[in-house]
């Protein structure tokens, strides 16, 4: 979905961010600053949130991009999966308690000043079920009901089905690294390796670092380089390709699920990864880096939430892609799938589907063929050595972007060879044009320009074709040759 979520366990936002939101059409969850605690119900506490809670109601209710009030973060199913130890016979005043302040204060207060949008108590919640036992649900987090928040950094990312088939997913992410230009901004030569100090102080979600590392090991080979320092710059690299492909699949998943329902679970109809910025140059579950230096994850977002969009999956041998349109009209679209081996640009083979309409807000099949069988088609294709692309188009010009399946590991990949990449920068106005030539296929091909800040027209991409054209947009002047200076690429082959 189009929507930002304001956290309950940040701040309330200024009204220039408001503003943006609704001359652009970004819709905004906004969270009450409560989160992920148990809070007390002394009279002059309830006095200062009603004042509160007031105040920010009366500023902002104005504003067509909030779309829900939410009175909390995370603490209804913390009191209810007893993060905090509770004893059992004390539960009772702890729920009356968070009745209290959510319910008779502050939704109250709410829907006394503005009735043009809902509240609800808490993310996640089960809404109107919630409602329907007291104000607090057996299991804040159903897939049946409201909002689900999803964390999973011991199950493969690649395999969809460890995936909640839930009605709205609020919350869901992996960590990465922030750039190398980001990080030397506050540290110095002694910090650049993976397990220095400064590295573990930096990360606060315990076991984060480790948990990166083995999520990247599970399809990517971690880079070994001699060097200190180009084993800690490829392994921030490798942390952002793997957050970027563990936050698609996971993405794409829901939002296939749209139209779908299997055992009364799906109809998913919104997901918001988590989350968009940081407050200072550490590893986190981000998409933007302090100072708003675009990650992989970022550049993969706009992707992965594009408008029309065909997304591949496996099931018992068979690969589908579905065709899902976000659309408010039916679109005439063809589907291409391409299969490339990893060691050639030329196709071993395409195919072209015929003509069809995909449904205005739907998430529909659009192809399906046994993974045997299209490897057969191919001549000598195995899962090792060849890969799978697709895109949709009409009347032969694209209309969403080119989407990958990959049919095994890229650990395991065979044939990939480490492209020659070379650049050739010029400038438009005040745009810069980067002509790309690649000698081989390319994964994950990461554009750098160091401190130089702005972003790419896109990044992190695929490269398979010999030549291709990003823009690099500078949000402060700057000039070919510092361009051409600190230029720097990356692709996967490149860390091993």
């Amino acid at each position: 979905m189009n929507v930002l979520r304001v956290w309950g366990g940040g701040v309330y936002e200024q009204d220039k961010f408001y503003e943006l939101c609704d001359e652009l059409g970004i819709m905004v969850w906004q969270d009450f600053m409560f989160a992920c605690a148990l809070y007390p119900n002394e009279q002059s506490f309830m006095y200062s949130v009603a004042k509160e809670v007031a105040h920010q109601v009366r500023r902002l209710k104005s504003h067509p991009s909030i779309i829900v009030w939410s009175g909390n973060n995370e603490n209804e199913i913390a009191l209810m999966m007893n993060w905090y130890n509770v004893k059992i016979t004390d539960l009772p005043v702890y729920i009356q308690d968070y009745v209290a302040l959510y319910v008779s204060n502050i939704r109250k207060i709410v829907l006394s000043r503005d009735k043009s949008r809902p509240f609800i108590m808490s993310s996640p919640s089960n809404g109107a079920e919630s409602i329907a036992e007291g104000w607090v649900s057996h299991d804040p987090n159903s897939k049946n009901f409201g909002d689900v928040h999803f964390y999973d950094y011991h199950s493969d990312c690649w395999d969809w089905k460890v995936f909640p088939k839930a009605r709205f997913v609020s919350e869901y992410g992996y960590q990465s690294w922030p750039s190398f230009s980001t990080l030397q901004t506050v540290s110095s030569e002694k910090d650049w390796f993976y397990k220095s100090n400064f590295s573990f102080h930096r990360q606060h979600h315990q076991h984060g670092n480790d948990e990166m590392l083995y999520q990247a090991g599970l399809h990517f080979t971690l880079p070994q380089s001699s060097d200190p320092l180009r084993q800690f710059k490829d392994t921030i690299y490798i942390t952002q390709v793997m957050q970027a492909q563990c936050v698609k699949t996971e993405t794409e998943f829901y939002r296939r699920s749209r139209s779908e329902i299997v055992n009364g679970e799906g109809h998913t109809m919104g997901a918001l990864y988590w989350q968009l910025d940081d407050i200072w140059q550490a590893p986190s579950w981000s998409s933007l880096e302090y100072g708003g230096k675009w990650k992989m994850l970022h550049y993969f977002a706009r992707n992965f939430f594009a408008p029309l969009l065909p997304i591949g999956f496996e099931d018992q041998g068979i690969f589908y892609v579905y065709g899902v349109s976000d659309l408010h009209s039916d679109s005439k679209v063809q589907l291409t799938v391409r299969i490339h081996a990893w060691n050639s640009l030329t196709p071993l083979y395409f195919t072209v589907t015929k003509p069809f309409v995909l449904k205005a807000g739907k998430a529909v099949s659009i192809y399906e063929q046994p993974v045997n069988t299209l490897l057969k088609t191919c001549g000598n294709c195995t899962r090792q050595n060849c890969v799978v692309s697709f895109y949709l188009s009409t009347d032969r010009k694209r209309v969403s972007p080119t989407n990958y399946h990959f049919l095994s590991s890229l650990k395991n990949a065979q044939g990939l060879l480490k492209p020659q990449i070379t650049a050739s920068i010029s400038q438009q106005g005040d745009t810069f044009v980067f002509a790309l030539e690649t000698s081989a296929i390319a994964p994950f091909v990461w554009l750098d320009v160091g401190s130089i800040p702005g972003r790419f027209s896109d990044n992190g991409f695929f490269m398979t074709k010999k030549t291709r054209t990003v823009l690099f947009y500078p949000w402060k002047p700057t000039t070919k040759y510092k361009l051409e200076q600190s230029f720097h690429v990356t692709s996967l082959a490149d860390i091993y």
